[in-house]
């Protein structure tokens, strides 16, 4: 599509604001998409939530309000994403934001994770958000204004063991963002990487946190997903002080790095999950595989 050229700084995007905004959120139903969409909604914005879990996301829309819509997504169907989005628009002025936030995380050792588990992971976490901006962003060209998060990890940064898949797609979540960042910000259009650490919700459920690891709840990550509309920054790193991460990743020597991961335990994705704990969000997942 031709891009129209809008001389500007690469912070100086156009601004609007958050009240009466409609703000789509995907995976929105539980974890950091809810948390988010409750931030949101108290900003006044038209907060839309899309989820594979169609009646979760109906009940959390009820809980935000009137202003508020759930609807059944799967972010990794074209179709279904492309029914959604449009029903979206035929319902109001248009989508101001859009929070690519749906995502899985296998847990395990690389050699034991079946293959339609792999591809599930890539197809919510890369896919969908390919999807995602494929759709909307035509529209936010169209007029001029937009903004859009796409929900990536520290785990884009920083390899894990026991969660190279998940690794994997998060990089390329941090790289498809910054591209497509840079090819759209003469179009009026921000994008944006939020990249929390580790989270508290059912995704690292049965992983031991903490422990030297920063560690997060969904409400520090959906104030960081608020804020970026004012800042429109590149990368935001949740808590912020991993900002630093890249450069002492460049500059601290291999052995001094092997001795801090070890001191931080970085092997408790192989070694200490509880999968009594972790059997339901497993189940949820496994349901999403193809083979």
């Amino acid at each position: 599509m031709n891009l129209p050229s809008i001389p500007k700084l690469s912070t100086n995007y156009p601004k609007f604001g958050l009240r009466g905004a409609v703000v789509v959120i995907t995976g929105g139903a539980r974890g950091i998409g809810y948390a988010t969409a409750q931030a949101f909604a108290k900003q006044g914005a038209r907060v839309v939530i899309g989820d594979l879990d169609g009646d979760a996301a109906k009940e959390a829309a009820r809980n935000l309000g009137a202003l508020s819509m759930g609807l059944p997504l799967d972010v990794t169907d074209k179709d279904s994403f492309a029914a959604f989005v449009q029903k979206i628009l035929r319902s109001g002025p248009g989508i101001d934001v859009l929070v690519n936030n749906a995502g899985i995380m296998p847990l395990g050792g690389f050699l034991d994770e079946p293959d339609g588990l792999s591809r599930a992971t890539m197809d919510v976490n890369v896919f969908g958000l390919i999807n995602g901006m494929r759709l909307v962003l035509p529209h936010m060209v169209e007029r001029g204004h937009g903004h859009i998060v796409n929900v990536a990890s520290m785990a884009g940064k920083l390899a894990v063991p026991g969660m190279a898949v998940y690794n994997a797609s998060k990089f390329a979540a941090v790289g498809l963002t910054a591209s497509v960042r840079q090819e759209f910000e003469p179009a009026g259009v921000s994008v944006s990487a939020v990249l929390p650490s580790a989270v508290r919700t059912r995704l690292s459920s049965g992983v031991p946190l903490g422990h030297g690891m920063p560690t997060v709840d969904p409400e520090d990550v959906a104030k960081a997903i608020v804020a970026s509309v004012d800042t429109r920054a590149a990368e935001i790193p949740v808590p912020g002080y991993l900002a630093g991460w890249d450069l002492v990743n460049a500059v601290t020597p291999e052995p001094i790095m092997k001795l801090g991961r070890r001191i931080l335990g970085d092997r408790r994705a192989l070694t200490s999950i509880d999968h009594a704990v972790r059997g339901a969000y497993d189940a949820a997942v496994n349901s999403q595989t193809r083979q």
